[in-house]
């Protein structure tokens, strides 16, 4: 074993206290981005529901000019130089 007692271990020589702040440091921040990376896909998802939800509502639907389950496109113009629609 590289240390006598587990004291010696904590202390690690006299490192000890740089050693164990890293560690804390590193673990501490490992916590912090798992946190906010659940945090901000709880935020899409909510978003999400919320978009899904408007659009499947009459209200939505209404909005957009578009009865209940009826599809429409619209051919948009992608750039000034091509016409909008190609023969």
């Amino acid at each position: 074993m590289a240390f006598e007692s587990f004291s010696d271990f904590i202390a690690m020589g006299d490192h000890g206290l740089y050693v164990w702040t890293c560690y804390g440091v590193f673990f501490l921040l490992c916590g912090l981005l798992a946190w906010m990376s659940v945090f901000e896909r709880r935020q899409v998802v909510r978003a999400q529901r919320f978009q899904q939800q408007f659009q499947s509502s009459p209200q939505g639907a209404a909005d957009s000019g578009n009865q209940a389950g009826e599809a429409s496109f619209q051919r948009i113009q992608t750039s000034h130089n091509e016409p909008a629609s190609k023969p």
